[in-house]
């Protein structure tokens, strides 16, 4: 596709002047606060701020399925291969690209969503300036500028972090979660709230565990041991390894 193209299947969507910034304590700390104290209110923002943020995502998942749309959220680290894995299905589903939606998340660029709309899959661009996750208010703002009439298929790739976008459902269908060998042994273990919340976790980049002394036998071990219930597939994204059980598994 030429650069004309690529930017009609991209719109760019940013939080509104002024919107409400938070911290990320997420109400799980410093409840020792003292009465009128400014962090006693900082800490009832940030609860009222998630807690609109939970019935945002509720009314979004209504929606979803009013409309027959199938929604997932893709989240993991930075370098984990979430846009490659995107790639991967929006290339394995080319015949039904105009059923596609991806709504790319980042800080401030449109990188990854420019390299998604090369392959013809409409692509909105949610930029969130200094927060580190999507809110559901974000995916909310992003859908009333798009036309989703043959829409059957949202993917969200939300920003790069395995801490901020935990608290953050956004009326995703499910959650799915991009590790690779690359990140290290342990980083699931570091992140535990991550895997209790998600559905599936992609292991991805198996083809350099060997290089880069990972066990991914441990890595899956790991998360089993703190959601029982994920569903694991092991992926080299490059090598097209499991993407296919993947978009099975998902019923694209």
């Amino acid at each position: 596709m030429g650069r004309k193209d690529e930017e009609k299947k991209r719109t760019i969507i940013t939080p509104d002047e002024g919107e409400h910034h938070h911290g990320h304590s997420h109400g799980h700390s410093h409840r020792h606060s003292h009465p009128h104290s400014s962090e006693t209110i900082d800490i009832t923002l940030e609860e009222n701020f998630m807690d609109r943020n939970k019935s945002l995502a509720r009314e979004n998942l209504e929606y979803f399925d009013s409309q027959g749309i199938r929604t997932i959220n893709i989240l993991g680290s930075v370098g984990s291969g979430k846009t490659s894995l995107i790639e991967a299905i929006s290339q394995k589903l080319a015949s039904r690209r105009d059923e596609i939606l991806v709504i790319a998340g980042d800080v401030t660029t449109t990188i990854d969503a420019d390299r998604i709309a090369k392959h013809g899959v409409k692509t909105i661009q949610v930029n969130t300036g200094v927060e580190c996750h999507l809110d559901a208010k974000l995916i909310k703002k992003a859908l009333d500028v798009v036309d989703l009439s043959s829409t059957k298929i949202i993917i969200i790739e939300n920003v790069g972090n395995l801490i901020c976008p935990a608290d953050f459902p956004l009326g995703s269908h499910l959650r799915l979660v991009v590790v690779s060998v690359t990140e290290g042994p342990w980083m699931i273990q570091k992140h535990p709230v991550m895997f209790h919340e998600a559905d599936i976790l992609v292991i991805n980049k198996i083809d350099l565990a060997e290089v880069m002394e990972v066990d991914v036998n441990q890595l899956e071990q790991d998360a089993t041991q703190i959601n029982p219930n994920l569903k694991v597939f092991r992926t080299s994204v490059r090598n097209d390894i499991g993407i296919d059980e993947i978009i099975r598994y998902l019923e694209f």
